[in-house]
């Protein structure tokens, strides 16, 4: 399995995962579809970079995936930097959903309701430019997730596979190592082993906006497949995970150890 067969647009905002400054929602909504068209654009390109890079090094097999996920670490590693500079702008909306059931940021339900459709138009928008600049022999490459099994094990592996990004990321953030680049680090190894998983059910996305970015592409954004599988259980994946580590480590909890 190549990875250059699959298209990245699962991590989670970083360090800004949880918003600290009090932006105009309008602000960051625009910031938000910003960052998801650059991320869907730049992540799109992964499949490409990882192939050019392993022919010109003359690699092949277990070691293109290491360089995928080091192409993938940077682009975490900057887009989380890029996302602070930006006021807390975020790339997919299951993170914001599980930062709000986390109990920590400035998001809300009017707010939210604002940025999730910014942050699938800029999905869109990332989609139809990386396909219109793509050169045709990476084309292949392109086209994002899609159902590969029936619809409801691919909901339950869709919901699932959030439920695990969104955990390990929220505990990386909160509970792992302080350096920005460990983190991101992690977070894109993380990733990489979870593509894997999920790569004959559904892609995967564990991206809502970047699952209808390209859902709109291919003219599939209006389907219940998209909205069941690709929208609703991952919601279900991120809250739930959001939830059950409140109740092992609530946030903040190590600070207090600290001061104790």
């Amino acid at each position: 399995m190549h990875p250059g067969d699959h298209h990245f647009g699962i991590p989670f905002p970083q360090t800004h995962f949880f918003p600290t400054e009090n932006m105009g929602i309008v602000k960051l909504a625009i910031g938000d579809a910003a960052i998801t068209f650059l991320w869907v654009f730049g992540a799109s390109c992964l499949g490409a970079g990882t192939s050019i890079i392993a022919s010109n090094l003359g690699v092949q097999g277990p070691m293109t995936l290491l360089i995928t996920t080091s192409l993938l670490f940077l682009l975490v590693f900057l887009f989380s930097f890029l996302g602070q500079v930006m006021g807390g702008a975020t790339w997919n909306p299951t993170a914001s959903a599980a930062a709000f059931a986390l109990g920590v940021g400035n998001d809300n339900l009017i707010s939210m309701s604002i940025r999730f459709p910014a942050q699938a138009a800029g999905a869109v928008g990332g989609a139809l430019a990386i396909m219109e600049l793509m050169p045709a022999s990476y084309k292949h490459m392109l086209g994002g997730p899609s159902l590969k099994v029936d619809l409801h094990r691919g909901a339950i592996a869709e919901g699932v596979l959030t439920f695990l990004i969104s955990f390990m990321v929220l505990l990386i953030i909160m509970k792992g190592p302080k350096s920005s680049f460990w983190k991101s680090w992690m977070i894109s190894l993380v990733t990489i082993i979870l593509v894997l998983a999920g790569s004959g059910y559904t892609g995967p996305s564990m991206n809502p906006a970047n699952a209808f970015g390209w859902a709109y592409v291919n003219n599939r954004h209006n389907t219940w497949e998209q909205l069941y599988v690709y929208w609703i259980t991952p919601f279900i994946g991120s809250i739930l995970a959001a939830w059950i580590l409140r109740l092992i480590s609530p946030p903040g909890s190590s600070k207090k150890e600290k001061k104790a």
